[in-house]
Order: C-alpha cells, then sequence, then structure tokens
C-alpha cells in the first residue's frame, strides 16, 4: 500500500475523454498508441507505478487544456497482446491537483502535481450513513430500464457503499464534464448525492449540462 510519503512531485497522465478512476477502485484500460506504450513502460520502471488519469476541458478553447484535479492510478495487472498492445488495470491511489505541466523529451505528457486536500483517498473505505440503498436502486433499476441495461442485482445489492456508488460512477456513460464532478466530490456522500442528481435528470430526458452548471 502506497503511504503519503511514498507519492512522486511529477506523474505522467493520461488525458482520456470519460474514463474516470477514483481511489481504492479499478480501471480496466487498453493501450495501443506509441506514446501510451512508451508512458507503460517507463511507469513500470518506477518503485510507485503510478499514471494520472485526467479528463481533458472540454469547454476550453485550447485543445490541450486538462482540468485540474485528476487521479492516479498503480499499475496492478498487466498483459501483452500478440499485436503488441497491453491491457492493464490501474488501481485508484489518490486524487492530486496539478501545478503545472512539465517540460521534456518524453512522447506523453507529465505534470507537477499536488496530493495536499486527498489525504482521505489514502484512508479507510468510506461509508454513507445517510444512504437509502433501496430507494437507490429503485432509481437505478428504472434508469437502467430505460437504457436497456442489465447488471447483477444481487451483487450490488451486496456491495459495500463506496465499491456501489464509485463503481456506478466510474461506468455509467456520463459526459465528460459529470464524470469530474463526481471525481471532484469531497467525499462518498456528496458522490452519491451528484450521481443521484445525474441519473435522475437523465431519466427526465434532460441534457446533463444544465444540471451541474
Amino acid at each position: 500500500m502506497i503511504q503519503a510519503a511514498d507519492l512522486p512531485d511529477t506523474v505522467p497522465v493520461f488525458p482520456l475523454p470519460g474514463a474516470l478512476l477514483l481511489p481504492r477502485s479499478r480501471l480496466p484500460l487498453h493501450i495501443f498508441e506509441p506514446r501510451y506504450l512508451q508512458m507503460l513502460e517507463d511507469s513500470l520502471k518506477t518503485p510507485q507505478r503510478l499514471i494520472g488519469m485526467v479528463q481533458p476541458c472540454s469547454r476550453q478553447l485550447q485543445d490541450d487544456a486538462l482540468h485540474e484535479i485528476g487521479c492516479a492510478g498503480r499499475v496492478t495487472q498487466f498483459s501483452e497482446t500478440e499485436d503488441g498492445r497491453y491491457l492493464i488495470t490501474l488501481s485508484g491511489v489518490s486524487r492530486f491537483r496539478i501545478e503545472q505541466e512539465t517540460d521534456g523529451f518524453t512522447p506523453y505528457r507529465r505534470c507537477q502535481i499536488d496530493w495536499d486536500g486527498f489525504s482521505r483517498d489514502l484512508g479507510r473505505v468510506e461509508a454513507d450513513a445517510k444512504f437509502d440503498r433501496l430507494e437507490f436502486l429503485d432509481l437505478l433499476e428504472r434508469f437502467f430500464l430505460s437504457r436497456n441495461l442489465s447488471t447483477d442485482w444481487e451483487a450490488l445489492k451486496d456491495a459495500d457503499d463506496e465499491l456501489l456508488i464509485n463503481s456506478l460512477s466510474m461506468m455509467l456513460d456520463f459526459d465528460p464534464e459529470d464524470k469530474q464532478a463526481l471525481l471532484e466530490a469531497p467525499g462518498l456522500a456528496t458522490r452519491r448525492e451528484t450521481l443521484t442528481t445525474l441519473i435522475e435528470f437523465a431519466l427526465l430526458g434532460g441534457s446533463n449540462e444544465e444540471v451541474l452548471q
């Protein structure tokens, strides 16, 4: 388990719209672009094996602008395909705030970052004392039916609060800006409230942009 003292000041970043990583959660990724293959190779040579997942800013004039807050994950699984691609799993470690992008000779982007303010991410699994699971699952079932989605409902019922909320936040198909709002939620209860609002508004057929502005 990574300790705060082990966290580096600079991490490689992977800007991928809609791909959300949260602390203590797992994100599978398919790596095939040469620059990100190099990023993976370089990351595996470091003790922490960290890669920072960041949402690009869709509302900025600059095409390469990034949101300030991302989440770093440790490469915990990887396998190579016959044609040189990699299937990897990132295990979420902690969120961070980008201070500045660093210059260098790598084909991928690297950022100097600050971990302050996210010490909770390195702690124990969070619980949500005010979570009404039955009401939430009823809402979720209506959402899944409206999208013709299926799931293992018994597994959802048995999952602990954090696993349930974080997994749904990562998997459900919301806009990148909405994913960013879920990432920036200060705690599990706030993330659950944000997720509930997004689901409710989607059921009403509204625009997600109108919800979180």
